[in-house]
C-alpha cells in the first residue's frame, strides 16, 4: 500500500508546518509501515535551526516518526476498531546518530512492539541512504473521537 500527501492529510490532524511525512512508500498489516520525509532547504524550522548550518532538530524526527506510527494505527487493522481515534504521545527513548540536512530523504520505519485497544508502543527506525540516523521507542494512548 503507498499513500501519498493528500491520503496522509485525511489520516493525520497536523497540518503545515507540522505535518512531517510526504509519502507512506510500504505497508503490511500489524506488522510496519515505512514513510518518507523530504528534506529541503526551504523547511521553515531551517531558519532558526541553524541558520549557519542547517539540521533538522531532533524532535521533528520523532514528530516524523510519532506521525508514521499514528498512520500505522490508523490503517485498517485487527488491533483497533474503524473508528476515528485521537494519538497522543506516551513515552519516548531515542537515540540519534547523525545529523538530517537538507537534500536528505528521511526514511522512517515503524514496527510494533504492543498493541492493545486504547494504545501502543513502537519501534521507530530512521535512515538516510540506509544509514541510520535515528531510532527510538515510542508509546501511544488511544482515544476515540466524534466524526
Amino acid at each position: 500500500m503507498v499513500l501519498n500527501f493528500e491520503q496522509i492529510k485525511a489520516l493525520l490532524p497536523q497540518r503545515f508546518p507540522f505535518l512531517m511525512l510526504d509519502r507512506i512508500t510500504e505497508y503490511e498489516e500489524d506488522k510496519r509501515i515505512v514513510g518518507i520525509k523530504n528534506i529541503t532547504g526551504n523547511e521553515i524550522f531551517f531558519q532558526g535551526h541553524f541558520p549557519e548550518e542547517a539540521i533538522m532538530p531532533g524532535a521533528l524526527i520523532l514528530e516524523a516518526m510519532a506521525q508514521t506510527a499514528i498512520i500505522f494505527f490508523s490503517l485498517p487493522s485487527a488491533h483497533f476498531e474503524n473508528k476515528r481515534k485521537q494519538f497522543l504521545f506516551g513515552t519516548v527513548k531515542a537515540k540519534f546518530l547523525r545529523p538530517v540536512v537538507p537534500g536528505d530523504i528521511l526514511k522512517i520505519e515503524i514496527t510494533p512492539i504492543k498493541v492493545i485497544s486504547s494504545g501502543g508502543m513502537v519501534n521507530a527506525v530512521a535512515t538516510v541512504d540506509n544509514e541510520l540516523v535515528a531510532k527510538a521507542e515510542l508509546s501511544f494512548s488511544a482515544k476515540g473521537t466524534s466524526g
